[in-house]
């Protein structure tokens, strides 16, 4: 059955309304007051001057018509739409983007849940997108639909009035015009701008994506020889936007004319009434100014009305992509059958008949699983590339779940096999372990991990800027500082996959002493196919296809022939 665009713009609209009504309620009427107090300063002023002429044409009327109220009158409406029209744009704003900020922590709260950071890696650029792009189109929700909403009824509701107050009759039927064209107008852009926005949205993200994979990786397509075809690409993606464009322009156009179309109908409805109305002795010629000026301001919300359905296609697909996540925030969610618990019934980790595939995949990584790690305790995970070690600790780690099974372990850090660094200085890149550590902290841990000259050589220090992915370090410095944000964290359980590869051996060793001094009275599970780390082990666990196949504890001859068969340094 097709998703109904409500059902995914419904948990946005409440995420808007519940977390700043007042704000959200007060902004709205600011607007509101921005636009009568603009209708009322036109309205008023083509009153006085009307009237101001007509008296000019007589002496005795000159000197008793009354100049100074009317003037007050347009001076205070003018000071104050220039001050609703600031107080408007503060608190939408502020409004908004108080929403939009706590709908992005809400996002990253939902990455941070089981196997989001593995999907944060293989598609960097689309989850980039939702936590900008998609975040910055549901701010059309309320700046572009429900403040111009409420704007547009202020402004038809002081026009009935208006001329209502002349004949109650056209007070109604004004009211009903502007409403049913405007409506109409909005209708029937707004399902037309859908597919061209979407369109829009979507090309726009395939052209950042391949211009940055482009500036990224334009070594590795040139050694390819693919520069030419992702050049190829990003024209091709330019043109479908320019194409997105043309058609949303296109509409915009048509929108347009047929508000002017429908401005001008009501402009000359209106002057031929008020031109009755006059020659009959109803009304004088400053009233029917005063309700024909009003009558013209009326229709002018709906412009900005119309722009937030030009661009509804896009607040929509935004929504429908967010929309499981914020729907899934107003209440806690129980974890599944599988679920990661923190009571480890007296183990540092206890698994019990786990089974886990990959997504899409009839083959288990785990069939039936189970292993326990004592407090304290030394383990080694060894066997084959493919065997299921650096799956086991995402397991243990809480980063991916178990299709069935249960898997208990107390609080821990995990060392994965890439050190993430980022653009940032080498003090804030340790406090992602800890916020809170004081600079003598960090020295510390740099003492402990080895890396505490180096950084004394540094003309900065700990405040010295990293590049991007820790740029500006060799890699036994990265490995070092990664180390010593591991040992930042005061948690009983290590993680630690492929702890030195890729290391010279003499920093191997190095890394793996302070590590095995550092970890005393903590329990390690080490991932591994190295001689030198799995010998910091107690015990090593033998996987192959996912299935333990053998355990082996130090002191036996088994131990040595597994130690054996690993590569060496």
């Amino acid at each position: 059955m097709k998703r109904s665009p409500w059902n995914d713009i419904q948990p946005v609209l409440r995420a808007f309304l519940r977390a700043q009504p007042g704000l959200m309620a007060g902004g709205a009427l600011l607007a509101v007051l921005t636009v009568l107090m603009g209708m009322g300063l036109l309205g008023l002023s083509g009153w006085f001057i009307t009237a101001t002429a007509l008296a000019g044409l007589s002496p005795a009327t000159a000197i008793v018509f009354d100049v100074f109220m009317p003037s007050a009158g347009i001076r205070l409406l003018a000071l104050g739409r220039t001050l609703s029209r600031y107080g408007e744009r503060l608190v939408t704003h502020d409004a908004t983007l108080a929403v939009v900020a706590g709908l992005r922590e809400q996002l990253f709260r939902g990455w941070a849940q089981p196997e989001a950071a593995r999907q944060l890696l293989l598609r960097p650029a689309r989850l980039l997108f939702r936590l900008t792009v998609d975040m910055d189109a549901l701010e059309s929700v309320y700046l572009r639909l429900l403040v111009p909403l409420a704007a547009t009824l202020g402004a038809v509701l002081l026009a009935a009035l208006v001329l209502g107050s002349l004949q109650w009759w056209w007070g109604v039927w004004l009211a009903l015009w502007l409403l049913a064209t405007g409506t109409a107008i909005v209708i029937w852009l707004a399902p037309r701008a859908v597919t061209p926005a979407v369109r829009r949205a979507l090309a726009t993200e395939a052209l950042r994506a391949h211009t940055v994979d482009l500036l990224a990786g334009q070594t590795e397509l040139a050694m390819g020889g693919r520069l030419t075809a992702q050049c190829d690409l990003l024209a091709r993606a330019d043109q479908r936007l320019a194409r997105a464009d043309d058609a949303l322009n296109r509409l915009e156009v048509a929108a347009s004319a047929g508000h002017s179309l429908v401005g001008t109908l009501t402009l000359v409805a209106v002057l031929l009434g008020v031109g009755a109305l006059v020659g009959e002795g109803a009304i004088g010629a400053p009233a029917a100014a005063l309700a024909l000026l009003v009558a013209l301001t009326a229709t002018e919300p709906f412009a900005a009305l119309r722009r937030g359905a030009l661009e509804s296609g896009r607040t929509w697909l935004a929504a429908r992509r967010l929309a499981p996540r914020m729907a899934g925030a107003a209440e806690p969610v129980a974890p599944p059958a599988g679920a990661r618990d923190a009571d480890t019934d007296g183990m540092a980790v206890a698994l019990h008949d786990i089974t886990w595939a990959h997504s899409g995949s009839a083959v288990p990584i785990f069939a039936v699983l189970s292993l326990q790690l004592a407090p304290g305790e030394r383990v080694a995970l060894v066997g084959p590339s493919g065997a299921g070690k650096s799956t086991l600790l995402a397991l243990v780690a809480g980063e991916l779940r178990p299709q069935s099974g249960t898997v208990q372990a107390q609080s821990c850090s995990w060392l994965t096999q890439r050190t993430e660094l980022f653009q940032d200085t080498l003090a804030e890149n340790l406090r992602l372990a800890q916020p809170q550590a004081d600079d003598m902290r960090l020295w510390q841990v740099l003492q402990d991990a080895g890396l505490h000259a180096d950084v004394q050589a540094l003309t900065a220090r700990l405040e010295t800027p990293l590049g991007e992915g820790g740029l500006g370090l060799s890699g036994g410095q990265s490995r070092r500082l990664a180390l010593a944000r591991l040992l930042l964290r005061d948690v009983p359980l290590w993680l630690l996959d492929e702890p030195t590869e890729a290391l010279d051996a003499a920093t191997a060793q190095d890394v793996l002493l302070r590590l095995s001094q550092q970890a005393r009275g903590r329990s390690l599970l080490i991932a591994t196919h190295l001689r030198r780390e799995a010998a910091l082990a107690d015990r090593l666990v033998c996987l192959q296809a996912g299935q333990i196949v053998a355990e082996v504890r130090r002191g036996s001859a088994e131990f040595e022939a597994v130690l054996q068969t690993l590569r060496a340094d």
